[in-house]
């Protein structure tokens, strides 16, 4: 007989609040993959199978860079992406999924900006994302010498999207996500920065989920003149343990969401990662790159030409071409964007087993072990309705 929770996430339903997740792995004992899939549907439908399979849950995500309501990098809106998750997930018959919108940006807090942005998660907000990430960390205030001063433009930007998030939601069932850090006075976000953030966050009715910071990760990959990913190994465990044991000893929950993890060793992840303090593993990259890897073999034509549309646009004297590529194609989707529904079925389904395969490597690397049945468990005992 099928356990409740398979059959549970089996049947349709809209996606998982992402409070609901961080509520129900409490206490966290492992990362949760977030997967920002931005080519191709078989990504996604490879992706929601591992997480059947393994009964767990995942997070899928886009930035504003990537799709936004002019079409972002990938030619996706936030309706558009809703869609084609909605759309993967009635294909593997899986619905055990967040939809989170990544990196919401404000980088100069202009009036006219935070007009756009108000409306890019109003969009969002229609279309079903319940979970959003609201990043105002480029405001950091380097004029200013101490802490409540450098972040004060930081707080008050992110205080208003929040509470404007909270207007248009009717309600606060919706994963939180926050970002301190990305542009400072220092290299490393300090322990003071998060505290004071999470804690006038809260005290102004946002509990902060999930922390970005800046721990020494890159976005993106670096690759060698052979175009071999160098592996990264810059994340800074003991600044990342320091911040989150000093968030829980003031009473916070918050956990950190760590960016940039394409470039990162799984065998690293699995053996020195502090799972659950780390809580939310953002990988983008690793999957797109993963999708060309394919077509460079199952669709040389097509493959060629992205390459020279990447050469030609993006090529720059003393840089190697494949330093090019690899930096720079994530552009191209949108150009190829209704290339990449052209493939063949046979290089579909390859898409589909790699990130199948890919997806299951990464969630045992997390620590992820059937986070399904704990959620199921947490929503049947406050009997929860989010749907």
């Amino acid at each position: 007989m099928k356990a409740e929770h398979v059959a549970f996430f089996e049947e349709y339903r809209p996606p998982i609040p992402g409070n609901i997740v961080f509520e129900a792995l409490t206490p966290p004992r492992e990362i949760v993959l977030a997967v920002n899939p931005r080519v191709s549907l078989e990504v996604i439908e490879g992706v929601l199978k591992a997480a059947k399979e393994s009964e767990n849950i995942v997070i899928l995500e886009l930035a504003l860079s990537e799709m936004n309501l002019k079409g972002g990098y990938t030619g996706m809106t936030p309706k558009v992406f809703a869609e084609r998750v909605k759309k993967a997930a009635e294909r593997v018959g899986w619905y055990g999924y967040v939809l989170h919108a990544d990196h919401v940006v404000v980088k100069k807090g202009t009036g006219e900006e935070i007009k756009n942005v108000k409306e890019e998660l109003k969009a969002r907000a229609e279309a079903g994302f319940t979970s959003f990430a609201i990043d105002t960390s480029y405001l950091f205030d380097l004029t200013k010498d101490d802490v409540p001063g450098q972040l004060k433009p930081i707080i008050e930007t992110g205080i208003e999207l929040f509470k404007y998030l909270d207007e248009l939601i009717g309600n606060r069932n919706y994963g939180r996500e926050g970002e301190v850090g990305e542009i400072g006075k220092s290299e490393l976000t300090e322990v003071p920065e998060a505290l004071h953030y999470v804690e006038t966050m809260n005290k102004n009715g946002i509990d902060i989920h999930w922390l970005a910071i800046n721990n020494g990760s890159k976005h993106g990959v670096s690759v060698d003149a052979e175009g071999n990913i160098i592996p990264q190994l810059g994340i800074n465990i003991k600044r990342t343990v320091e911040i989150v044991q000093a968030l829980w000893d003031h009473g916070f929950k918050t956990r950190v969401a760590q960016h940039g993890v394409s470039g990162t060793p799984l065998h690293l992840i699995a053996e020195k990662f502090p799972k659950g303090m780390i809580h939310k593993g953002n990988v983008a990259t690793y999957y797109m790159l993963m999708v060309y890897d394919i077509l460079r073999v199952y669709e040389p034509e097509l493959y060629q030409r992205i390459y020279k549309w990447v050469m030609d646009k993006f090529k720059k004297e003393g840089v190697p071409e494949v330093e090019i590529f690899v930096e720079n194609c994530k552009h191209a989707l949108k150009e190829f964007y209704h290339e990449f529904d052209k493939i063949s079925d046979e290089t579909k389904e390859v898409i589909r087993a790699r990130a199948y395969a890919d997806t299951l490597l990464h969630m045992k690397a997390f620590g992820m072990e059937k986070t399904a049945k704990k959620i199921y468990d947490y929503i049947k005992e406050k009997k929860m309705r989010y749907w």
